[in-house]
């Protein structure tokens, strides 16, 4: 903890007086949930705990151990203690692109490098940025975050936010997470979440399939299905939204063509959420403002997770292997790195990878 707390000093000494005031946040926030949170094992323990909340936790340690011993990731503190958050999400996620393209923006910080979201311990702090950026001519999103990772500068908590969430969900959060202190690249946004991403299928997975319970696993496996229809519609209008950006009509046209392409994307949505049921776990997300930050953040926790899985069945699943490989991946010139996703992408004939994900590096 003193080495992520001196880690913060130096970044509010170079800090600007606008990044002052969001260190200051994040710093607090922070601070907030770790003074807050309690190991597990004493939650348990308690006898106040209600009896339902232990039997959870006491399910989220094996999953924890599971993630260190089976899958190989950071074996610490991480996620062995819990903290109670009043609000309905951790923190919140400024996303945002220019209103004709799908290039995420980015902020940049020292020692961690450039991202291209912002993170926020208040949501009404999340939205007057996110409105300053709208004034500015940018599309945004304003994003709940149930739990995040400090990289392993910090014993990161789990909230309660991801408590009522079914186990799969919970392993696949925890696994996620720790596959970033696993492995992180400055500067590359779409290489670290879809890594994590791939980390997370790959564990719940092997997850599942240690607790022999064939019907959470046919669970997980329809919800994947579900979630790749979701992908490929958004992956198909991405490409579409891309192609318009850069043709060569008027900046007038193609604010009317985006506007068209959004309202067909929602329309798709609803007819195939009719043939689907399944499909209507997304209506949450459909029913706020469609744009090209939306869509583009997507992309980032997505676009190259068959590429990773594709990785990892290369190494025989072997996760050390794997994890080695994805380093070597991680090492590369930037667009070397994106050649060689792009040349394992080539042996997953059913993804649907689209000009816009290519375009948009």
């Amino acid at each position: 903890m003193i080495r992520g707390f001196f880690v913060f000093l130096i970044l509010l000494i170079l800090a600007g007086c606008e990044s002052l005031n969001w260190y200051r946040q994040s710093i607090n926030g922070h601070f907030s949930l770790l003074n807050q949170a309690e190991p597990i094992t004493e939650v348990v323990a308690h006898p106040a705990t209600d009896k339902a909340l232990k039997e959870k936790l006491q399910r989220v340690l094996a999953m924890r151990d599971f993630a260190s011993e089976e899958l190989q990731l950071p074996d610490n503190g991480s996620y062995r203690s819990y903290v109670s958050v009043q609000r309905s999400a951790v923190l919140w996620s400024l996303v945002a692109t220019p209103k004709l393209s799908l290039r995420l923006k980015q902020w940049c910080y020292p020692f961690t490098g450039c991202v291209t979201y912002r993170g926020y311990f208040s949501e009404a702090d999340a939205r007057q940025k996110a409105s300053q950026l709208t004034a500015a001519g940018y599309d945004v999103a304003v994003l709940p975050v149930p739990a995040y990772s400090s990289l392993g500068w910090f014993d990161d908590p789990l909230p309660s936010t991801t408590i009522q969430w079914p186990d799969s969900a919970i392993a696949g959060l925890i696994f996620h997470e720790l596959a970033h202190q696993q492995l992180y690249i400055a500067d590359d946004t779409a290489f670290n979440e879809s890594f994590a991403t791939a980390v997370a299928d790959i564990g719940v997975e092997r997850w599942l399939a240690r607790q022999a319970d064939s019907r959470e696993m046919e669970i997980w496996q329809e919800e994947k299905k579900i979630a790749k229809v979701f992908h490929q519609l958004l992956a198909e209008y991405r490409q579409y939204l891309s192609e318009l950006y850069q043709s060569d009509l008027s900046t007038a046209q193609k604010t009317l063509q985006k506007a068209d392409l959004l309202q067909a994307l929602k329309a798709e949505y609803e007819s195939l959420s009719k043939a689907q049921a399944g499909l209507r776990i997304y209506q949450n997300w459909f029913d706020q403002p469609l744009n090209n930050a939306r869509l583009a953040i997507v992309a980032s926790y997505q676009d190259w997770v068959p590429a990773f899985r594709e990785l990892y069945a290369q190494h025989a699943a072997d996760m050390q292997e794997f994890y080695r490989a994805a380093e070597v991946l991680g090492d590369l010139p930037r667009p070397a790195r994106s050649e060689q996703l792009q040349r394992l992408l080539q042996r997953t004939p059913d993804h649907v990878q689209t000009m816009a994900t290519v375009q948009a590096r």
